[in-house]
């Protein structure tokens, strides 16, 4: 089922996530730590996910300061993580909250900027392995505690090199290309059979670090705040989306 919105502009009302149980991939700062703590902000109950436990307390810090649920850290380093790892991070949520009400896809690596013909195996090995099987494997092991809650939303973070290949954004555009796909094939076996939905969202030019290595040279006063772009990870994380899913949606 496909519903039109425009999540752009979506007005969050407080306690809009309340009794949520959201896991924020990437949350140790940037674009991930921004929508955990907005999440928190609305009444979710964070699992913070990420490869720095330094900076997911930072966060967790900033949630509790702030009089937010209590959120949960789950250290999660999606380029070395075994399955065991992925099954661990399931078990605790499980065994803490019983069920999974989102799941927010934020963590992914730039990689290199050059051609092809140049690309290092290695790194393009690595880019594709972050932002698609490990995103991959991560949804696959929590389908079960998506399943189990009446209104689950699972949101990937896609970007402006995925639907138009552009010259030298080799791996990284590529990954965001098969996210895309990931998504669309996730919403279409979900649509009928569970109360899942599956949608993506381009939050567009950030004030990121990732934004700074792939944009030395630019002002990053002239760019938004990841703050900025958070309407419609809200809007599709929370019961404003209901019978929404399989949709691509710009931030920006």
């Amino acid at each position: 089922m496909s519903v039109p919105i425009d999540p752009r502009n979506h007005a969050a009302q407080p306690g809009e996530l309340a009794d949520r149980t959201i896991l924020v991939t990437g949350a140790s700062g940037g674009l991930g730590g921004a929508l955990a703590v907005r999440c928190a902000s609305l009444g979710a109950r964070v699992v913070l996910s990420g490869r720095k436990v330094a900076r997911l307390e930072k966060v967790y810090d900033q949630i509790l300061a702030a009089g937010g649920p209590q959120p949960t850290i789950a250290p999660l380093d999606l380029e070395r993580a075994d399955r065991s790892s992925y099954e661990a991070l399931a078990d605790a949520i499980r065994n803490e909250y019983g069920r999974l009400d989102g799941l927010a896809h934020v963590a992914s690596l730039l990689g290199e900027r050059s051609p092809i013909d140049h690309y290092d195996v290695v790194t393009w090995v690595r880019v594709m392995h972050v932002n698609v099987n490990a995103a991959f494997i991560l949804t696959q092991t929590l389908m079960p505690l998506l399943r189990a809650s009446g209104d689950a939303s699972i949101v990937f973070t896609t970007s402006g090199v995925s639907n138009r290949g552009r010259a030298y954004w080799g791996a990284y555009a590529v990954s965001k290309f098969a996210v895309e796909g990931l998504m669309q094939v996730l919403a279409d076996e979900t649509d009928t059979t569970t109360a899942i939905r599956v949608n993506s969202v381009n939050p567009g030019r950030m004030r990121t670090a990732m934004r700074a290595s792939a944009y030395p040279g630019e002002d990053p006063a002239t760019v938004p705040t990841p703050d900025a772009v958070l309407a419609p990870f809200i809007c599709l994380l929370g019961p404003s989306a209901r019978g929404v899913t399989g949709q691509r949606f710009e931030a920006q």
